[in-house]
C-alpha cells in the first residue's frame, strides 16, 4: 500500500479517536477503530481488495470525459449552422436522359422569387442569401482555388464569423456594387505568405478586389448527406451580392478537369433564422413550422427537386438524444468494473471471515453484540471501496488531463475531451454503496457466528 493510503488510514483513526465520547457513540467508534486497525495489518490485500474499484471509478470519469467531448464537437459543428436556422439549398438535378433535353448552360435551384416569397413568412428574424461557386483568386504570379461566397453583411451574424483583420462587408458595399473582398484565413495566407493582405488587391475573374477583412481560422462543418455538403470556410472569398451579379453576370461558367460548364443559379442557398427560443417547446415547434412551410413553397413553384431545405434543429434535437444513450451506454460499462471490484472486496471480506473466526468469537464472548461485529466488518468494506473511490478519482482526472496532451504531442491526435463534473461524485458515491452492499453479506455471516463454534476454531 501507498504511502499516502497509510497516511489517510491513519488520519481517519486519528480522527475518530480524537472525537468526543458520546454514549449511544462509543462503542460505534470503536468497532470503526478496530476496523481500520485490521485493514492496517494487512495493507497489500486490502490494496488489492480495492483495485477493481479504483479502475472503475477512473473508467467511469475517463469515458465520461472523453465520450462527453466527443458529443460536444458534434453539437458545437451542428450549432454553428444556427439551431434556429432554416437553410435552403440549390441542388443540381442528374442529367435527364434525353440528350435533346440537354442544355449547355444548367439551370436550376433557388430563384429570386423564391426569395422573395421568403420574405412574406412573419417569423422570420433575419434573411441571408448567397451565391457559390469556385474561381481562381490571383495575386501578382500567386495562385490559389477558393470559393466565392456573394453575400449580405447579415452573414457574419448568422454563420457567427469572427475577423482577425480588416471588416466585413457593409451596406455601402452592397448598394454601391464596390469591388471589395474579404479573404478567409488560408487563402489570405496562400496569397500574401509574406505580406499584409489589408489594403492589397486581388483578382477574382476578370475584375480587381481590394481586401477589406479577414477571416479567422474556422473549423469546417461535418455536413448531413445529400442535404448539406461538408464546409470548408478557410478558402472563401467574400464579395457583396450586388457586386457579383453586376460583375459575373447572371450565367456562371466553371472549368474543372479540362471541361467547361455553365449554369444559371440565383441564389445557391439562403439562411432563413427563425425568431423563436430553442430552449423552449413552443420555439422549437415554430422553427419546425417555418421550415415546413418553406418545403411547401419550394415544392409548389418548382417542377423539379432542384432544391433542398436543411433544419438544424433535427439534427440538433437526434445529436442530443444520441448524447444521452451515448452517456447512460458509457455509465453501464464502465459500472460493470466497479461491479466487479465489489465482488472481489465481497471474496476479500469472506476469506478474513473464515481468517478470524476466533477473533470474533473472543469479542462475543466479552460481550459484543452482533450489531458490532456487522459495524466491524462492514465499515472495513466501506473504508476499502471509499478509499478506492478517492484514489480512483484522482486516476481518472489525471487520465483526463495527461492523456490528450501526450496523444497530441506523440502522436499527432487530437482526443477532444470535457470533464463531466457530476460522473465524479456518481462513481465515488457508487464505490461507498458497492461497500455496503458487497460487505453486507460477510458483515452478517460474521455476527451469526456461534461463539463457542467460534472460539473452537483454530
Amino acid at each position: 500500500m501507498s504511502n499516502a493510503t497509510m497516511l489517510l488510514l491513519f488520519l481517519i483513526e486519528l480522527a475518530v479517536l480524537m472525537l468526543p465520547p458520546m454514549l449511544h457513540w462509543d462503542k460505534s467508534r470503536r468497532s470503526f477503530v478496530l476496523a481500520v486497525r485490521s485493514l492496517w495489518l494487512h495493507k497489500l490485500r486490502a490494496m488489492l481488495s480495492v483495485l477493481g474499484i479504483i479502475i472503475g471509478t477512473g473508467a467511469v470519469i475517463a469515458l465520461m470525459a472523453f465520450g462527453e467531448g466527443s458529443m460536444q464537437e458534434a453539437l458545437a459543428d451542428i450549432k454553428r449552422l444556427g439551431a434556429t436556422n432554416v437553410i435552403a439549398r440549390s441542388v443540381k438535378p442528374p442529367d435527364e436522359g434525353n440528350s435533346g433535353r440537354r442544355s449547355m448552360i444548367a439551370q436550376y435551384g433557388l430563384t429570386n422569387d423564391d426569395y422573395e416569397r421568403f420574405l412574406t413568412i412573419p417569423d422570420i428574424l433575419r434573411r441571408v442569401p448567397m451565391r457559390v461557386f469556385p474561381t481562381e483568386a490571383r495575386y501578382l504570379e500567386r495562385m490559389a482555388h477558393a470559393r466565392l461566397v456573394a453575400t449580405t453583411p447579415s452573414y457574419t451574424e448568422v454563420h457567427q464569423l469572427e475577423l482577425s483583420g480588416g471588416r466585413f462587408l457593409t451596406d455601402d458595399d452592397d448598394r454601391k456594387m464596390d469591388n471589395v473582398a474579404v479573404l478567409g484565413c488560408e487563402l489570405a495566407n496562400d496569397l500574401f505568405p509574406f505580406e499584409q493582405p489589408l489594403g492589397q488587391t486581388v483578382r477574382l475573374g476578370t475584375h480587381f478586389y481590394k481586401v477589406v477583412g479577414v477571416v479567422k481560422d474556422r473549423m469546417p462543418t461535418g455536413g448531413s448527406g445529400g442535404s448539406q455538403a461538408a464546409e470548408d470556410f478557410n478558402h472563401d472569398v467574400y464579395i457583396p451580392l450586388s457586386t457579383c451579379r453586376a460583375r459575373f453576370g447572371e450565367k456562371i461558367f466553371i472549368r474543372q478537369s479540362g471541361s467547361r460548364s455553365g449554369e444559371k443559379v440565383d441564389l445557391h442557398q439562403a439562411t432563413l433564422t427563425v425568431d423563436a427560443d430553442i430552449e423552449a417547446d413552443e420555439g422549437r415547434e415554430r422553427v419546425k413550422a417555418v421550415g415546413e412551410l418553406i418545403k411547401s413553397m419550394l415544392g409548389t413553384s418548382h417542377l423539379k427537386r432542384d432544391w433542398a431545405v436543411t433544419i438544424p434543429l433535427d439534427r440538433l434535437e437526434a445529436a442530443e438524444k444520441a448524447k444521452t444513450n451515448f452517456t447512460r451506454l458509457l455509465v453501464l460499462i464502465a459500472s460493470i468494473s466497479l461491479i466487479v471490484g465489489g465482488i472481489g472486496i465481497m471474496n476479500i471480506m469472506l476469506a478474513t471471515v473464515t481468517e478470524r473466526t476466533r477473533e470474533i468469537g473472543i469479542r462475543r464472548a466479552l460481550g459484543a453484540k452482533r450489531r458490532d461485529i456487522t459495524l466491524q466488518f462492514l465499515v472495513e468494506a466501506v473504508v476499502q471501496t471509499s478509499i478506492g473511490g478517492f484514489i480512483g478519482v484522482v486516476a481518472g482526472l489525471g487520465t483526463v488531463y495527461f492523456v490528450p496532451r501526450i496523444a497530441e504531442k506523440f502522436f499527432d491526435v487530437i482526443l477532444p475531451t470535457r470533464l463531466h463534473v457530476p460522473s465524479i461524485f456518481l462513481s465515488l458515491g457508487v464505490s461507498i454503496g458497492v461497500g455496503v452492499l458487497f460487505g453486507w453479506y460477510p458483515a452478517q455471516r460474521a455476527a451469526k457466528l456461534d461463539p463457542i463454534e467460534a472460539l473452537r476454531h483454530d
